[in-house]
């Protein structure tokens, strides 16, 4: 909307202006929020417009009708795309569309296909290097214990053997007597002192 002065626009008044006069809009300028209030406004109450009770009713009628025209609006446009996705669906497009959807479902469907006999492949290899694996460590857990008893064999002969030959010079009633004179013939001195790295420092003399 434009303004009307004396029957003519503003607009047409501008286009109608020579060039070389340059219009220029009168603009008020804005009061920063640390300026005083002027002393022209100061003690003044603002008070709101009053309303017109005729105008109030007829903004309402005005409103009422501005909904119900709306309304339709909205129902006459939701009946027509309902109405095209109806003929969508029974028509030819949707045939069209039925046999696409079921071209990409077989495609679909081999692709599944595909992957599930590669996952299968897969999870079969797997399991197969899984029960490798599995025998391999039980073999070798059979081998480690099998040493493990061999060596624990050895242990225990050699043990043997060696309490086999100290039974030959444990004290018996048959050869106690022997031991005696053996042990009276060769005496031993236990009265020495030994240092941190074992060695004998001192030792008594027998008397």
């Amino acid at each position: 909307m434009f303004q009307v002065i004396g029957g003519r626009s503003v607009q047409v008044a501008r286009l109608l202006a020579p060039r070389s006069a340059v219009l220029v809009e009168a603009v008020r300028g804005r009061k920063s929020r640390t300026d005083p209030v002027a002393k022209s406004k100061e003690g003044r109450i603002k008070v709101p417009p009053p309303v017109d009770p005729v105008e109030m009713v007829v903004l309402k009628e005005r409103y009422t009708e501005y909904k119900l025209i709306m309304r339709a609006l909205r129902l006459e446009f939701k009946e027509e795309v309902l109405r095209k996705k109806y003929e969508e669906e029974t028509g030819s497009q949707a045939e069209e569309r039925a046999r696409q959807e079921a071209e990409e479902h077989r495609a679909l469907m081999g692709w599944n296909n595909e992957e599930n006999l590669r996952m299968l492949k897969a999870r079969i290899l797997r399991v197969q290097k899984e029960a490798e694996e599995a025998e391999r460590k039980k073999i070798e857990a059979a081998i480690q214990r099998e040493q493990e008893q061999q060596e624990f064999i050895k242990e225990k002969e050699r043990e043997i053997l060696q309490l086999q030959e100290e039974v030959k010079n444990f004290i018996t009633t048959e050869n106690l007597d022997q031991r005696i004179e053996e042990a009276l013939d060769n005496p031993k001195n236990y009265n020495f002192a030994v240092n941190k790295e074992g060695k004998v420092i001192k030792q008594t003399v027998l008397q």
